[in-house]
């Protein structure tokens, strides 16, 4: 039956056409009798069993399409929150929601860095001592700053610049030394990409990570490794009192070896000093350098899981003294549960 015909009520068909070869039932089921002029009743009819097994997988598939529908839909809606989408600011254990990985690019390199970078600045601090260059984390669109406290201990001006070459003063809102953690916040700042902070309980050994930061000065650097180990007993100096009195960010200026942490009862580019603390940290291969610290150890997924805070850099003898020859592999950051669980207390101005 060819469903675009108009069907007729009883005796408005064309006289041109055999009433018989079109048998209607009525729309009200009501057999018409042959013999009183009307149509015969339809013939019964009964589906083939050739048709239902046609139709078997018609449904098979609308139930497969329908599942798939229900499946993409709950995976958009974990995309848009992965990308930022949802309002909340925060997620499961204070996580901070910000730019990640695009899901073409997701696993990858560039893909990681294309999403982070916008997220990762330069900090330059100017104290009496000299100036100091550190990385620092965006966490929130206004210009919320995480970085490493002995980045920033002891300066009086600070200074932020953007990937995209802006730059801000910012004010201190809070440090933890004993944590080697900061907060600090841009003045007049909106509208900023931020980072999403990961969770680094889930961080495994063998781990492929990106670390961006600004060694020597160079912003947005990239360098990607593995996890090499977790929970590293590092210590490092809570203020820049360390013998040399250089700091600990890229180096104040007038030279002395940078950076100087203690590891394994030994202490490596420089005294610490009389005040330090330890912490247990995430050890990766990632290449680190002096002006890294403070900056972001990211996983595949462009999220946070560390705050990069010391790196190994042994003497060149050819490079002559006060010099170090570079990563060689050797970095630690700090698990970004620990910044997490941290974030109230930087935020009111308090340390532990």
């Amino acid at each position: 039956m060819d469903m675009t015909e108009n069907l007729r009520p009883s005796g408005a068909h064309s006289t041109d056409q055999d009433p018989t070869s079109y048998p209607y039932a009525s729309s009200y089921g009501t057999a018409y009798d042959s013999a009183a002029g009307g149509y015969p009743p339809p013939p019964a009819y009964a589906p083939t069993t050739g048709r239902r097994k046609a139709k078997r997988p018609v449904a098979l598939l609308a139930a497969v399409a329908i599942a798939a529908g229900v499946i993409g839909g709950g995976t958009a809606t974990l995309v848009g929150q992965f990308n930022g989408q949802d309002s909340a600011a925060t997620g499961s254990g204070g996580a901070v929601n910000g730019t990640t990985v695009s899901q073409s690019s997701k696993g990858t390199v560039a893909g990681v860095a294309e999403a982070v970078s916008p997220a990762i600045v330069e900090i330059g601090a100017a104290s009496s001592a000299g100036k100091s260059t550190g990385s620092g984390v965006v966490i929130t669109e206004d210009g919320e700053i995480v970085t490493n406290n002995h980045v920033i201990s002891g300066a009086q001006q600070i200074q932020v610049t953007l990937s995209t070459g802006k730059t801000y003063t910012a004010d201190v809102v809070g440090t933890d030394p004993d944590k080697d953690l900061a907060l600090i916040k841009l003045r007049g700042a909106s509208g900023l990409k931020t980072a999403t902070l990961g969770d680094s309980s889930k961080v495994k050994v063998g781990e492929q990570v990106v670390a961006i930061g600004s060694p020597e000065g160079l912003t947005g650097t990239v360098t990607s490794g593995i996890v090499s180990a977790l929970d590293r007993d590092v210590t490092v100096a809570k203020d820049d009192s360390g013998s040399s009195g250089q700091g600990q960010g890229q180096g104040r200026q007038g030279g002395g070896q940078e950076w100087p942490f203690e590891f394994g009862g030994q202490q490596f580019n420089g005294d610490t000093g009389e005040e330090t603390t330890t912490y247990k940290a995430l050890q990766t291969d990632a290449s680190l350098n002096p002006g890294n610290s403070g900056g972001a150890l990211i996983n595949m997924d462009g999220e946070i899981i560390g705050i990069n805070s010391a790196m190994y850099a042994p003497s060149s003898s050819s490079a002559g003294s006060g010099s170090s020859a570079g990563s060689v592999g050797l970095g630690f950051a700090i698990p970004v549960n620990t910044l997490k669980a941290d974030l109230d207390t930087l935020r009111a101005g308090n340390g532990s």
